[in-house]
């Protein structure tokens, strides 16, 4: 029901707005800029039909308040590549979670604008929108996505930059007064003005474009899939429904995304408490992100720790351990101890090729997403 009342809203949200949708005069378009006279249609990107069942909808944390129109995201994708954002000019959004990596960093940690280091891995922003709670960051200490986009900009260690010098300092630019008036009616510069352009943007990075997102359709994700290889199909079966794996219990839904923070072992030092808890078990659990795409995006987990898929299938199949006590009860036996999978080589690998069939390449290379400046920024 509420997938259904949110696509009614949003249908009635598009059809009645006219700001973010109209078409403008080519010469209008600022010309330091790479962005069509008539915006991409971010609405319809970030509307996929594989999504639109009522457990997925469930998952989905756009808001009333900031729907995403297609001038707005434009907006959002001009800030997150802009290293105006930086108090040194150095770094943007984009410069750690890069289009061709699947919004990920190929780093392990991220540099900051002065050449200082984050203390987690750079999170996928592919379907931030499918999260029901709405919080971010891999603790999730912030309560929604347009809280969330701001506060690497303030950090002292990613792009330092107070939020009033940002709004005087692209005041002073010669395109954000016309996109701000393009996108929200009007060339004042506010913060949560930004917050919600980039958080429409950041929204719309939506993916479905995949082999397995083609093949099922209507189909139980546990039968064979026709178009899938054998191997394929293997892999599909232990992720769904083996009772030795099924990965399926913690990365649910159509967008392949964990419902809440998981202790899944990983620690190597950060305990990253759960933010909005405060069970003491939850010590340790981190957010996931989507599984859709992940073939592109190593190193893995909430440090970096893991260089490739393979090391995160043995970190399931044999590397479980809880210490502490506080693993998440899907990957517990029934002496409460880190579960095996025992898989062997040949499930190992089949399980690998059913990952791969969760790949993208059009949100990696869809102009819509990518550096809209004429030249390098």
């Amino acid at each position: 029901m509420k997938g259904l009342l949110l696509y009614l809203f949003l249908g009635f949200t598009f059809a009645a707005c006219t700001v973010c949708t109209e078409p403008v005069p080519a010469s209008e378009v600022p010309q330091e800029l790479r962005i069509p006279a008539e915006p991409y249609n971010y609405q319809q990107l970030a509307f996929h039909e594989a999504y639109q069942d009522n457990f997925t909808q469930v998952q989905d944390n756009e808001s009333a308040e900031n729907v995403i129109s297609n001038w707005g995201a434009t907006l959002g994708r001009v800030l997150f590549y802009d290293k105006k954002l930086s108090k040194n000019n150095r770094i943007s959004c984009a410069s750690c979670h890069i289009q061709a990596h699947g919004f990920s960093d190929t780093a392990r940690f991220s540099t900051g604008f002065e050449g200082g280091k984050t203390t987690r891995h750079s999170m996928s922003l592919i379907n931030a929108r499918y999260y029901a709670s709405g919080r971010f960051f891999w603790d999730e200490r912030a309560a929604t996505l347009e809280e969330q986009v701001l506060m690497p900009i303030q950090d002292k260690v990613e792009m330092g930059m107070p939020l009033d010098s940002l709004e005087l300092k692209l005041a002073k630019t010669s395109y954000y007064p016309w996109l701000f008036k393009k996108a929200f009616g009007s060339d004042s510069i506010h913060a949560t003005l930004i917050a919600k352009a980039l958080a429409q943007f950041v929204r719309s990075i939506v993916s479905s474009d995949t082999k397995y997102h083609a093949a099922k359709g209507n189909r139980d994700p546990k039968s064979p899939f026709p178009g899938f290889t054998f191997q394929e199909n293997l892999g599909k079966e232990i992720f769904f429904g083996s009772k030795k794996v099924n990965c399926s219990s913690c990365h649910i839904t159509n967008a392949f995304v964990a419902a809440n923070p998981r202790n899944n072992g990983v620690r190597n030092g950060d305990f990253g408490t759960y933010q909005t808890s405060g069970n003491p078990q939850d010590v340790g659990a981190f957010k996931s992100t989507t599984l859709v795409d992940i073939a592109s995006r190593g190193p893995y987990m909430h440090d970096g720790s893991m260089a490739t898929l393979e090391e995160v299938i043995e970190h399931y199949n044999s590397g479980l351990t809880n210490g502490d006590g506080n693993l998440d009860r899907h990957i517990v036996d029934e002496n409460g101890e880190g579960f095996k999978m025992n898989m062997n080589k040949e499930e190992k690998e089949a399980l690998l090729a059913f990952l791969k069939t969760l790949s993208s390449e059009n949100i990696r290379s869809h102009e819509a997403y990518s550096n809209p400046f004429i030249t390098t920024n």
